[in-house]
């Protein structure tokens, strides 16, 4: 997998918290955003903290056994 295979459950759940986090303050700047270049800028890192946020969850699911 990676380095979310050496986290800790507490170090994956707060990585989690943090990527939703950025999630939310994404979509909160693509809500004000103007400007093609500036919404695909902000869309290309939603998209690459949203398939973070799944392998993390992946890993803490694999850990935690469900």
């Amino acid at each position: 997998m990676g380095i979310e295979t050496s986290l800790s459950l507490s170090e994956l759940n707060d990585r989690i918290a943090i990527l939703r986090d950025n999630i939310r303050q994404l979509i909160e700047q693509a809500a004000g955003a103007a400007g093609a270049e500036v919404e695909e800028r902000i869309s290309e890192r939603l998209e690459h903290q949203n398939a973070e946020l799944e392998k993390l969850l992946k890993a803490r699911d694999a850990m935690t056994g469900k």
